[in-house]
Protein backbone atom coordinates (compact mmCIF):
# COMPACT_ATOMS: atom_id res chain seq x y z
CA UNK A 1 0.00 0.00 0.00
CA UNK A 2 1.26 3.30 -0.81
CA UNK A 3 2.00 6.06 2.39
CA UNK A 4 -0.69 8.22 2.83
CA UNK A 5 0.06 11.66 2.58
CA UNK A 6 -0.08 14.31 5.46
CA UNK A 7 -3.42 15.79 3.97
CA UNK A 8 -5.63 12.89 3.87
CA UNK A 9 -7.38 11.58 7.05
CA UNK A 10 -6.95 8.27 8.84
CA UNK A 11 -8.82 5.62 7.41
CA UNK A 12 -10.88 3.03 9.08
CA UNK A 13 -9.01 -0.41 9.84
CA UNK A 14 -12.13 -2.49 8.13
CA UNK A 15 -11.56 0.22 5.06
CA UNK A 16 -8.09 -0.96 5.15
CA UNK A 17 -8.17 -4.75 5.36
CA UNK A 18 -10.85 -4.23 2.40
CA UNK A 19 -8.39 -2.39 0.37
CA UNK A 20 -5.42 -4.77 1.33
CA UNK A 21 -7.84 -7.74 0.16
CA UNK A 22 -9.02 -6.50 -3.23
CA UNK A 23 -6.44 -4.13 -4.26
CA UNK A 24 -5.80 -5.65 -7.74
CA UNK A 25 -9.31 -4.69 -8.25
CA UNK A 26 -9.01 -1.34 -7.36
CA UNK A 27 -6.71 0.62 -10.04
CA UNK A 28 -4.00 3.19 -8.93
CA UNK A 29 -4.94 5.84 -11.33
CA UNK A 30 -8.16 6.72 -12.98
CA UNK A 31 -7.64 5.16 -16.54
CA UNK A 32 -7.77 7.78 -19.28
CA UNK A 33 -10.35 8.35 -21.99
CA UNK A 34 -13.74 8.37 -21.89
CA UNK A 35 -15.97 5.14 -22.61
CA UNK A 36 -16.70 3.86 -25.75
CA UNK A 37 -19.57 5.43 -27.81
CA UNK A 38 -22.64 3.41 -27.01
CA UNK A 39 -25.44 3.21 -29.28
CA UNK A 40 -27.65 5.27 -26.83
CA UNK A 41 -25.86 8.43 -26.44
CA UNK A 42 -27.21 11.36 -23.68
CA UNK A 43 -27.97 14.22 -24.51
CA UNK A 44 -29.50 16.93 -22.46
CA UNK A 45 -33.08 18.65 -24.07
CA UNK A 46 -33.47 22.12 -23.81
CA UNK A 47 -36.77 24.42 -24.04
CA UNK A 48 -37.50 24.79 -27.74
CA UNK A 49 -36.91 28.39 -28.41
CA UNK A 50 -35.15 29.21 -25.16
CA UNK A 51 -32.42 32.06 -25.01
CA UNK A 52 -29.82 31.63 -22.89
CA UNK A 53 -28.97 34.97 -21.06
CA UNK A 54 -25.41 36.18 -21.59
CA UNK A 55 -23.84 37.21 -18.44
CA UNK A 56 -20.30 38.65 -18.36
CA UNK A 57 -17.17 36.67 -17.60
CA UNK A 58 -15.89 36.01 -13.59
CA UNK A 59 -13.29 38.73 -13.29
CA UNK A 60 -10.07 36.44 -12.36
CA UNK A 61 -6.48 37.80 -12.34
CA UNK A 62 -3.91 36.04 -14.92
CA UNK A 63 -2.49 33.45 -12.56
CA UNK A 64 -6.18 31.73 -12.31
CA UNK A 65 -6.64 31.80 -15.73
CA UNK A 66 -3.17 30.00 -16.73
CA UNK A 67 -4.64 27.81 -13.53
CA UNK A 68 -7.96 26.85 -15.07
CA UNK A 69 -6.48 26.56 -18.55
CA UNK A 70 -3.91 24.18 -16.90
CA UNK A 71 -6.82 21.62 -15.36
CA UNK A 72 -8.78 22.26 -18.28
CA UNK A 73 -5.71 21.01 -20.67
CA UNK A 74 -4.83 17.86 -18.10
CA UNK A 75 -8.74 16.88 -18.36
CA UNK A 76 -8.19 16.79 -22.70
CA UNK A 77 -5.03 15.41 -22.04
CA UNK A 78 -6.50 12.29 -20.11
CA UNK A 79 -9.24 12.60 -22.65
CA UNK A 80 -11.44 12.47 -19.50
CA UNK A 81 -13.31 15.28 -21.51
CA UNK A 82 -13.99 16.35 -25.05
CA UNK A 83 -13.54 19.56 -26.73
CA UNK A 84 -16.87 21.32 -26.52
CA UNK A 85 -18.89 21.08 -29.36
CA UNK A 86 -21.80 23.34 -27.56
CA UNK A 87 -22.96 26.66 -28.85
CA UNK A 88 -23.51 27.62 -25.31
CA UNK A 89 -20.66 27.97 -22.45
CA UNK A 90 -20.95 28.34 -18.48
CA UNK A 91 -18.40 30.28 -16.69
CA UNK A 92 -15.36 28.38 -14.71
CA UNK A 93 -14.30 29.83 -11.43
CA UNK A 94 -11.42 28.54 -8.39
CA UNK A 95 -12.14 27.41 -5.27
CA UNK A 96 -9.24 26.75 -3.29
CA UNK A 97 -9.39 23.21 -1.28
CA UNK A 98 -8.11 22.27 2.30
CA UNK A 99 -4.63 21.23 1.04
CA UNK A 100 -4.22 25.07 -0.80
CA UNK A 101 -4.79 23.63 -3.78
CA UNK A 102 -7.09 24.95 -6.68
CA UNK A 103 -10.66 23.13 -7.55
CA UNK A 104 -12.32 23.91 -10.98
CA UNK A 105 -15.68 24.54 -10.73
CA UNK A 106 -18.30 25.36 -13.45
CA UNK A 107 -21.39 28.06 -12.54
CA UNK A 108 -24.28 26.01 -15.13
CA UNK A 109 -27.04 27.76 -13.54
CA UNK A 110 -28.12 30.06 -16.63
CA UNK A 111 -28.04 26.72 -18.69
CA UNK A 112 -29.98 24.70 -15.95
CA UNK A 113 -33.08 27.02 -16.53
CA UNK A 114 -33.68 26.52 -19.91
CA UNK A 115 -32.91 22.52 -19.74
CA UNK A 116 -36.03 20.57 -19.65
CA UNK A 117 -36.86 18.80 -15.77
CA UNK A 118 -38.29 15.07 -16.88
CA UNK A 119 -40.16 13.84 -14.33
CA UNK A 120 -38.59 10.49 -14.57
CA UNK A 121 -35.36 8.98 -13.61
CA UNK A 122 -32.50 8.19 -16.72
CA UNK A 123 -32.84 4.43 -17.16
CA UNK A 124 -29.34 2.85 -16.33
CA UNK A 125 -27.44 1.37 -19.70
CA UNK A 126 -28.06 -2.24 -18.10
CA UNK A 127 -31.50 -1.65 -18.45
CA UNK A 128 -32.01 -0.52 -21.65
Amino acid sequence: MQEESKNTPPLHPLSISLLERFHLLIPEDISSGLPSKRDIQHHIDLILGAILLTKPAYKINSKDTMEIQRQFDELISKRLVSEPLSPYAVPALLVPKKDGSMRMCVDSCAINKITIKYRYPIPRLEDI
